[in-house]
């Protein structure tokens, strides 16, 4: 009796086990003309819900497949549709690496973008994916795109100017935006010339732009991050890129160096002339110059596995004759790998990298000023596919070395060189209900000055197939202060500091709770589809800078602290509404943005405090097989607050000390301010046009020709005001430009 029952049980425990018998499916989807992996392109197992988008290496994973015969259906726009018919074992992982055709047939519809398949399976709060193709959407120079022009164009960043201008994205200094390239941090990713960054739009891959409330996997900085992805030389074929206009020239070369098909190189350079050639073209001196340089080499396996070696030397140069020379050179090298382990779910990353960054300033009435950052890093990051979401985690661990030397307004000299480093460990969940969305993670931030735990959490609400609400949160710190104070208008030199011990008391006489700078942010939100072509995205924040490091700019003597600690609020809202057809694409911006500083009790508004920011870009093709394409942007900002003048005296500097006789010497004109920033400029408008014409000379070989204009209707945007010498100094006038491309 208990031997039937027994048996009984374990026949029902087989044929339940036996029915649920599940197995995974996982590979890589590759471009088969180049070898270059595709993103976000749809997998699906045909005739089930199982189905999934690839990822920024063309990477797959479904798990949780019945086991028996099925057939995989791959499809993306422009190629060919993929199906193969496989068999899933019981709890086997089957590996299937894809290659697809480019499709020879036009389609005449871009119904459902790649963006929007992802915004129904990931949070993406306050969240912006850039790919190569995005970059040209927006007008070139010179026939040249450049992740310079679109980053201006993101909700909630806010351009300070095309000379010496910065990026500030919603209320976070340049310095509290990370910037990775390829895992390396790049600690100037502009030139000073702000039209252009180092990076050449030919080998991104993908950008992924996080203006607020990131997730666990990236920490540091306590405003944004900017990661950016290169691409994977061809495997294929050599193949490049020779262009050259009024602004600059570049070379970019990529091709196989060994025969397995799974082995590449990549190289880019890029320089500027423009020093050179603005006298003669355009009549106006801009003392700009630059030299940016990237090469990679990639190595490969037969299941996706691959490793990476890369680096880059970026230069910058600005030489006011006479009056001044700026000078930076930025240097990296590091390597990265992704490992696909035989049967085991769990994906493995890491990388390792080194980077420089150093900056000089001579001017004829100061001594040098330099400042200097150094570090190397490491980390692994490891990913496990569960059925319905996924588990990442890893560590990281930075050393870096930061040296400066300035003079404050007293001629003291100012110096620091530090060693220091960091080591962080965080875990993140994303979990895919039927209507919800969850990705909680934890972060754990260790510095020299202190250990800062750090919870993250976002969320979306799928409210119908068109419409989604989201939520983002998180604590945030960071240990890098720059040399420059966030109330100086206009200063190229931009160096490095780590957070000093030695911070001063609160106005009561008390130490403050933090030696790092701290930041919370809330990020609310929503898309809405309102058709095949249009959407539209809404999104309300706060970041609030609990804690901020900042130079002290009143320091008259060496009994002064270096440095002052102020609080900041960042609040504002963005719209954008973005419109695709096969020809047309509209993308307009409307961001209203408020931003406060407090010191010591007094309220101010820094210097980038633009309250209203409005973008709108269009990009048409047409003409025969649309090789004519014409783009434009029109952005319009209010005015940035400054101090008003109230008045000038004469200074007399007591160069003789206690001899100076005050009363016959010279002095010089100063100025009496006003109060902090509690005026407005006036409002900044520009217009950029461009426009090109591809002529396919062969399968391969592709010539463009383009040319372009800059402040089309030439509006007189001030860059600065000469108090002393009572002269305007306008930002960049009308600027024509042509270029020419050879594709090969």
């Amino acid at each position: 009796m208990n031997k039937n029952i027994f048996l009984l049980f374990l026949g029902i425990f087989l044929g339940l086990n036996l029915f649920s018998q599940k197995g995974s499916i996982r590979g890589f989807v590759y471009d088969k003309s180049s070898g270059e992996p595709i993103m976000f392109c749809n997998v699906t197992i045909d005739g089930t819900s199982f189905g999934t988008q690839t990822d920024l290496n063309g990477m797959y994973n479904l798990s949780q497949i019945p086991t028996g015969d099925h057939k995989i259906v791959v499809t993306f726009v422009g190629y060919e549709k993929y199906t193969k018919n496989i068999s899933i074992n019981d709890w086997k992982i089957f590996n299937l690496n894809i290659e697809l055709n480019t499709s020879a047939v036009k389609i005449n519809e871009i119904e459902i973008s790649a963006d929007r398949l992802e915004n129904k399976t990931d949070v993406k709060a306050a969240s912006i994916k850039i790919t190569n193709e995005d970059l040209d959407l927006v007008p070139t120079i010179g026939g040249e795109a450049d992740l310079a022009q679109y980053m201006q164009i993101i909700p909630g960043v806010i351009f300070t100017g095309d000379q010496g201008g910065q990026l500030y994205i919603r209320g976070g200094s340049p310095v509290q935006n990370k910037v990775l390239l390829d895992g390396m941090t790049v600690y100037s990713p502009f030139h000073s010339i702000g039209l252009f960054s180092v990076f050449d739009a030919d080998i991104i891959k993908a950008t992924d732009v996080y203006t607020g409330g990131f997730s666990a996997e990236y920490g540091g900085r306590v405003s944004s991050i900017m990661d950016i992805k290169t691409k994977d030389g061809n495997k294929k074929r050599i193949q490049g890129k020779l262009s050259s206009n009024t602004f600059g020239s570049k070379l970019l070369l990529e091709g196989p160096f060994k025969v397995d098909g799974n082995s590449s190189f990549l190289f880019s350079g890029k320089t500027s002339y423009l020093d050179k050639t603005s006298e003669i073209i355009y009549d106006f001196p801009m003392p700009y110059s630059y030299t940016d340089l990237y090469g990679k080499f990639t190595f490969g396996s037969q299941n996706g596995s691959k490793a990476n070696i890369f680096g880059f030397n970026f230069q910058d140069n600005v030489n006011y004759q006479g009056v001044s020379d700026l000078q930076w050179n930025s240097f990296g090298l590091g390597s990265d790998f992704l490992l696909i382990p035989g049967n085991s779910p769990v994906l493995i990353e890491g990388n390792f990298a080194y980077s420089k960054y150093h900056i000089t300033l001579e001017e004829i009435s100061s001594p040098l000023r330099e400042s200097s950052i150094a570090g190397g890093s490491m980390g692994f990051d490891f990913t496990s596919f569960q059925p319905k979401g996924k588990i990442k985690y890893g560590f990281d661990v930075y050393s870096f070395l930061t040296k400066f030397k300035t003079f404050n307004s007293a001629n003291a000299i100012i110096e620091q060189d530090e060693n220091t480093s960091e080591f962080s460990a965080y875990v993140n969940y994303q979990y895919n209900a039927n209507r919800f969305i969850f990705e909680p993670g934890f972060r754990l931030q260790k510095y020299n000055l202190e250990t800062s735990p750090e919870p993250r959490l976002g969320i979306k609400y799928l409210a119908s197939d068109v419409l989604r609400l989201k939520l983002a949160t998180g604590i945030y710190s960071q240990n890098i202060i720059s040399t420059i104070s966030d109330r100086d208008v206009v200063n190229l030199f931009y160096g490095f500091l780590t957070s000093p011990d030695d911070i001063p008391l609160d106005e009561n006489g008390n130490e403050y709770k933090h030696k790092i700078q701290k930041a919370k942010h809330i990020i609310i939100g929503g898309e809405y589809d309102i058709n095949l072509k249009m959407d539209i995205q809404v999104e309300a924040y706060i970041k609030d800078f609990t804690q901020l490091t900042n130079i002290n700019r009143e320091m008259i003597s060496n009994f002064d602290n270096e440095f002052i600690i102020e609080r900041g609020l960042a609040k504002g809202i963005d719209f954008l509404l973005k419109y695709k057809n096969k020809q047309l694409y509209l993308w307009t911006v409307y961001s209203l943005g408020i931003i406060q500083r407090y010191d010591e009790g007094n309220v101010y508004f820094p210097h980038f405090d633009r309250r209203h920011n409005v973008n709108f870009v269009s990009s048409l093709t047409f003409g025969n097989n649309n090789s004519w394409k014409a783009d434009a942007r029109w952005n319009l900002g209010s005015g940035f607050p400054f101090t008003q003048t109230q008045g000038y005296y004469e200074n007399i500097p007591f160069t003789g000390g206690i001899n100076t006789d005050y009363i016959t010497q010279n002095g010089e004109l100063d100025v009496i301010y006003a109060e902090l920033n509690q005026g407005r400029l006036p409002y900044y408008h520009r217009l950029d046009l461009s426009l090109s014409k591809t002529i396919e000379i062969s399968k391969n070989t592709i010539l463009e020709i383009s040319a372009s204009v800059t402040n089309a209707y030439n509006r007189e945007n001030i860059f600065y005001f000469n108090r002393i010498e009572h002269e305007r100094v306008n930002q960049l006038p009308l600027l024509p430009s042509a270029g020419i491309s050879l594709k090969f």
